[in-house]
């Protein structure tokens, strides 16, 4: 269950030059970049009494008031560099193309900044452990985003893995495809990080990661690429130390679908595991308690929500000292997560076994 807080009126205390928020006063957040996914976040936060969307930056002013006019922020800026300047603002969210993500985020750090910031959090391993680094040296928190994390069907999928409902897991398997074929689409950008493997892909692997507890200890991985050497379609298998195995799939050449199944020894999980039900469908999760075919799936019965508003929420109350608050993936799983898309990589292109990196 959510918890408002109501919005206070006082100025946040400040500490060292960074704003400590109060309990009573919302999240100051600001937006870094005008992108698309930015319109979708500022939306979902709108109603929240605890986040306050207060300024959008853009390297284009006209274009950051465009921006800030359709989705009622209050405030523009015509650089990114003013917005980690302003005072007034606690957080950033970052929906930066993937290439930037890592000098962003560092920026932010060194500038104060509590940092959101979209998936995947950087483009190798190396780049995110440098943006924790900044992090902890700037007593900021830095964090993934993934919306679907914090959604009630993810809850009830934690709740039951953690009773051990379905036995010792023994196979996961989690696909996620979407069709995108415009050549200007920064998804498509082989300078800007684009490929399905750290779009969709990293969806995947980060399910996996969820369920699994762990990363996986070596990959093998097939992709299909275009013109550009930009991956399409990637497959990849995960070997687990325990015995565990999973597979993840990842496509932009595909029609829309996103499903997980988690088969233990005595029981399985199926879940479409989505960013924001009922947007793209309603939230599928359901659990098979048995062995044979025969058995029934009970469905679980999970209110829908907004992610972007969910992760945000819970992002702000970590921010405000709640550190049970996250629901989201911690700085531990975000590392296992970029390994294991680094050893993925690697194995697209050797087509053989790569062990995943410490």
């Amino acid at each position: 269950m959510r918890h408002s807080i109501p919005i206070g009126t006082e100025p946040a205390p400040r500490v060292s030059g960074r704003i400590i928020l109060s309990k009573a006063s919302p999240l100051r957040v600001g937006v870094l970049s005008a992108a698309n996914i930015a319109r979708a976040f500022t939306a979902g936060c709108a109603a929240s009494p605890d986040i306050a969307v207060s300024v959008v930056a853009s390297r284009d002013l006209a274009k950051a008031k465009a921006f800030a006019d359709e989705v009622k922020i209050p405030r523009a800026l015509g650089s990114y560099e003013a917005l980690l300047a302003d005072k007034e603002i606690e957080a950033v969210y970052i929906p930066l193309p993937n290439s930037m993500h890592a000098e962003w985020a560092i920026r932010a750090a060194e500038a104060g900044k509590h940092v959101l910031c979209e998936k995947p959090l950087a483009l190798n391993a190396g780049e995110v452990r440098a943006m924790f680094a900044a992090a902890d040296k700037h007593n900021v928190i830095l964090r993934e985003a993934y919306p679907y994390m914090s959604q009630p069907q993810t809850a009830q999928l934690r709740a039951w893995l953690n009773e051990g409902a379905i036995g010792r897991l023994r196979l996961i398997r989690s696909h996620f495809g979407i069709l995108f074929t415009d050549p200007a689409n920064i998804r498509l950008s082989p300078t800007l990080g684009g490929g399905a493997l750290y779009d969709t892909g990293s969806y995947a692997v980060s399910l996996i990661r969820l369920v699994a507890g762990k990363r996986p200890a070596r990959v093998q991985a097939v992709a299909q690429t275009d013109a550009n050497g930009v991956d399409l379609t990637t497959i990849a298998n995960l070997e687990f130390a325990d015995g565990l195995l999973a597979q993840a799939s990842c496509s932009f050449a595909t029609g829309f679908h996103r499903q997980a199944s988690i088969a233990g020894d005595s029981g399985v999980i199926e879940t479409n595991y989505l960013n924001h039900p009922p947007a793209g469908g309603p939230a599928v999760l359901q659990i098979r308690r048995g062995i044979p075919a025969t058995t029934p799936f009970e469905p679980a019965q999970v209110p829908d929500g907004n992610g972007f508003r969910l992760e945000t929420e819970s992002f702000a109350r970590l921010v405000r000292g709640e550190t049970d608050a996250w629901s989201g993936a911690t700085p531990q799983e975000s590392i296992d997560i970029a390994l294991t898309l680094d050893a993925i990589m690697e194995s697209a292109k050797s087509g053989g076994w790569v062990q995943v990196g410490d």
